[in-house]
């Protein structure tokens, strides 16, 4: 089990609070706050859970902040355990929160969709556009648990290069789709300090899916390759991810992230021929953190979506082709 470290003075106006995950490998998520002439803005809030309120207000009190002078929220994504707490913070602060406009969209549309998100028979049926039978799916469950809760709208919508509202100070947002389609590092110029979110983290990967498997248009691995690319270009001192701990040689690890899912495109193309092959055969055809044959149907859906976002670069790279019909099937272009 992971050991949650104690909050945090990082110095040069920066401290760092570690919220939990509740039931989650990741353990906790990496909470920022940085200082303003206007308050103290967070860099993402962590889980909506009432263990993770609780980290957060008494680790900023334990720093000498509180929950109550924060000017703002800034959101690296809207996946739940950054964007998670952004609504309680502005409830009990008046804040802003803000994140990436197309991340912004996507919350939007998880409202307006809240009420059918429990229901997984969709998932159900991309699983068998992949490929996998109906022995597969024994087991998967038609319904959530519970009403999916969706992040707060955002006050503010913010655009590639843009400076966040932080009096007194420069914290540049910089556009590095993949992971999400919004997501967002941010470069605090006047401390040569980058927070990167999940987009860059020390140790591990983050998920690079693609839901539905055949989803046009959409090329997230492709997205997350570019981004890597241009955050790999940067000159900054100390990086500040959201998981894991804080490192340096931001381009040396960014640049080993793309080797990881260069080979990973290698990998696949050893399986396929002109023969075709379904996403479901590729997927299992993969090495994995797990044998295939020990995963459940719901994690082999995630890998499913990893596998299908490297086909689909793979694809568009003129490597791979996609056939007509159901299901998904692959052969070498």
């Amino acid at each position: 089990m992971a050991v949650t470290p104690a909050p945090e003075s990082l110095g040069g106006g920066v401290w760092t609070v570690p919220v939990p995950i509740p039931g989650n490998p990741l353990a906790y998520t990496l909470v920022y706050a940085v200082e303003s002439e206007r308050g103290p803005v967070l860099v993402d809030a962590g889980w909506n859970h009432p263990d993770a309120w609780t980290a957060l207000r008494d680790g900023l009190g334990s720093l000498g902040l509180a929950v109550e002078d924060v000017y703002g929220v800034v959101v690296t994504h809207f996946h739940p355990d950054h964007a998670g707490l952004a609504g309680r913070v502005r409830e009990t602060s008046g804040a802003w929160i803000a994140m990436h406009h197309e991340d912004a969209e996507v919350v939007r549309r998880f409202h307006t969709r809240a009420a059918e998100i429990g229901d997984r028979r969709w998932e159900m049926d991309t699983l068998r556009r992949a490929g996998a039978q109906e022995a597969d799916l024994a087991g998967y469950p038609e319904q959530g648990e519970g009403r999916i809760q969706p992040p707060a709208v955002p006050d503010r919508e913010l655009a590639d290069g843009e400076l966040v509202d932080l009096p007194g100070r420069k914290l540049r947002a910089i556009w590095t789709p993949g992971h999400s389609p919004g997501h967002i590092c941010l470069h605090l110029e006047d401390g040569d300090r980058i927070f990167t979110g999940d987009h860059v983290l020390p140790r591990i990967t983050p998920h690079i899916g693609l839901y539905p498997y055949d989803l046009p248009d959409v090329d997230p691995l492709g997205d997350f390759l570019s981004s890597l690319e241009r955050v790999a270009e940067m000159t900054v001192g100390e990086v500040l991810p959201a998981h894991q701990y804080r490192f340096e040689g931001l381009s040396d690890r960014a640049r080993s992230i793309i080797d990881h899912h260069e080979e990973r495109m290698a990998e696949i193309v050893a399986l396929l021929s002109d023969r075709p092959v379904t996403l479901w055969e590729v997927t299992a055809g993969m090495q994995w953190r797990h044998p295939w044959a020990q995963m459940p149907v719901t994690a082999r859906r995630m890998a499913a979506g990893e596998a299908a976002a490297h086909l689909r670069t793979l694809e568009r790279r003129g490597t791979v082709r996609l056939l007509d019909g159901d299901p998904l099937r692959f052969v070498l272009a």
